[in-house]
């Protein structure tokens, strides 16, 4: 009789331990940590870059975002044509130079991309700048073997979008829409042998936003054989 009070003590402490163990168990899970947004955007390390195999252009120079707003035809040109900074529509800036806009000094960026678009929407992420209601300046430098005459400027952008070529405005399109290869065509245009400066202004509403790019040819197949620049590139 004088070993059942110890081993009661023996039992019970067992049953706490238990019940320790148990209440370990029911602890859930630390959540997992958030996971860095994929990089979409990468600087380039060549001098030019062969357009993709579908032709799409991967090299651009960005200008960080300038707030704008309004999709419609009346108020895209209206914005597009407004004057932010010298040069606008002439000069062909390089990776690393500053323009003042309102006040706010903006820069310009070189990027590649793999895929055939660029994301504007990770671009301004990444720089901390807005992603909605914003205007996107975009410049690249397309380098011909020789004279290609019949060729077409085929783009798509979230949202609206405004394309020169060689100074000269021959695409846009307008309106809250998702970017679609080939959205906008422009009529057929001659592509000069050597470099060939391809200018766009892309405004977003809001949420995603990007663009594409590429030139087709007389057959309206993707044009081969381009090579792409944006100048010296900070490292």
């Amino acid at each position: 009789m004088t070993l059942f009070p110890k081993y009661s003590v023996l039992l019970c402490g067992f049953v706490a331990i238990a019940a320790s163990l148990g209440a370990v168990a029911q602890v859930p899970p630390a959540a997992p940590a958030p996971s860095a947004p994929p990089v979409v955007l990468t600087k380039p390390v060549t001098a030019e870059k062969p357009t993709g195999a579908d032709g799409f252009i991967q090299r651009w120079l960005l200008l960080e975002p300038i707030p704008a707003n309004g999709l419609t035809d009346t108020i895209v040109q209206t914005t597009v044509k407004k004057e932010y900074f010298p040069g606008q529509f002439t000069a062909i800036p390089h990776d690393g130079d500053k323009v003042t806009v309102n006040g706010d000094e903006l820069s310009w960026h070189a990027v590649d991309t793999k895929d055939y678009n660029i994301n504007l929407y990770r671009f301004a992420e990444s720089h901390g700048k807005k992603t909605s209601d914003v205007l996107f300046w975009a410049v690249t430098t397309v380098n011909s073997p020789k004279e290609v005459s019949g060729v077409r400027l085929a783009i798509g952008s979230n949202a609206a979008s405004v394309w020169w070529l060689n100074g000269d405005e021959v695409a846009g399109i307008y309106g809250d829409r998702q970017t679609v290869i080939d959205d906008g065509v422009s009529k057929r245009l001659t592509l000069k042998k050597g470099p060939n400066v391809v200018r766009a202004a892309i405004i977003n509403g809001g949420g995603a936003t990007d663009f594409c790019a590429r030139f087709l040819d007389a057959e309206d197949q993707p044009l081969k054989g381009l090579l792409v620049s944006v100048g010296e590139v900070h490292k």
